[in-house]
């Protein structure tokens, strides 16, 4: 991709992040870390109560000099997401950096009230529609970035998203389902997020707005504890070689703080080093694919 040209240098401190998923985990590590060098958080959040207890602690620990707003949103509902982003640009004049972290995994399969699977809703169809919903107005910004958490799970759809199977009805039937089809599904959605990037970057050329992915590494957090008892069993032995939210988020937080990547734009990160995807993330067909298909499932058209 290509290189913008700034006059300062970028910090984190005074923006306004905007971060889902910022209730446990990385990006609760990302918000706290981000609001102590001096930014300003919203957290989108579904748990009202979880999301007041994170923006008191932040409050706290900063002493009151950072603002923390609250901004509640179903990730697997559109329409839930497009009322938060009408909620967000109701509030906030400016948005500068938008952390794309809120991310699931479903053992069985589910369909939304949008009729797409969960695990894809969520991981990708969510941060495609909020970023598109919220472009505008960070354009507005002199500077401004998407950050995007993916994974080196990524590696494991070694075929790329199968177009035919948006539903995942095969992924989810027997015997895919017994040889790792959630895994597999949610292998893809981390593969469409670094599509999504290396999209989203090369339209977004000479507006000011960057574009970033990463893979936090394997991390001990509340990730996959909602699939039964076999899928805690399997995260309780995977924390044993994880490491912390705080590491975890340390990429998240250079892209968001960091002057290095300035100019940047379209990359996929790891351990703060650019990294080379798996060889389907780098096929541009499918990605430009990818981008219609996706407006196609919201229903918009913008870029």
């Amino acid at each position: 991709m290509g290189r913008m040209i700034t006059n300062s240098k970028w910090t984190v401190q005074g923006k306004y992040v905007v971060i889902t998923g910022a209730t446990s985990g990385i990006g609760l590590a990302a918000a706290n870390e981000l609001a102590t060098r001096g930014a300003n958080i919203g957290i989108v959040a579904r748990n009202q109560a979880k999301a007041n207890e994170v923006a008191a602690q932040i409050m706290a620990s900063t002493g009151g000099r950072t603002t923390v707003d609250i901004f509640l949103a179903d990730m697997a509902s559109q329409k839930s997401i497009r009322h938060v982003a009408a909620d967000i640009l109701a509030k906030c004049p400016r948005v500068d950096v938008l952390v794309n972290n809120a991310g699931a995994l479903f053992e069985t399969r589910k369909l939304t009230d949008d009729g797409m699977e969960m695990t894809w809703a969520v991981n990708h169809l969510a941060p495609f529609l909020l970023t598109t919903l919220l472009l505008d107005r960070m354009k507005e910004s002199q500077h401004a970035r998407v950050i995007t958490t993916a994974s080196h799970g990524h590696k494991m759809a070694k075929k790329g998203i199968n177009f035919d199977d948006f539903t995942a009805e095969q992924l989810y039937s027997f015997p895919q389902n017994f040889i790792g089809g959630p895994t597999f599904r949610y292998a893809e959605t981390k593969l469409a997020n670094i599509q999504f990037t290396t999209e989203l970057a090369r339209r977004l050329e000479g507006t000011g707005v960057s574009a970033y992915c990463f893979d936090p590494g394997l991390v001990s957090t509340n990730f996959n504890q909602n699939n039964g008892l076999l899928a805690r069993m399997t995260m309780a032995v995977m924390k044993l070689f994880s490491r912390s939210p705080e590491k975890g988020a340390e990429t998240l937080v250079w892209l968001a703080d960091s002057d290095e990547v300035t100019g940047h734009n379209g990359y996929y990160y790891t351990d703060r080093k650019k990294t080379i995807p798996s060889v389907p993330a780098q096929n541009l067909d499918d990605t430009k694919r990818l981008w219609m298909v996706s407006e196609e499932q919201i229903g918009i058209r913008r870029l």
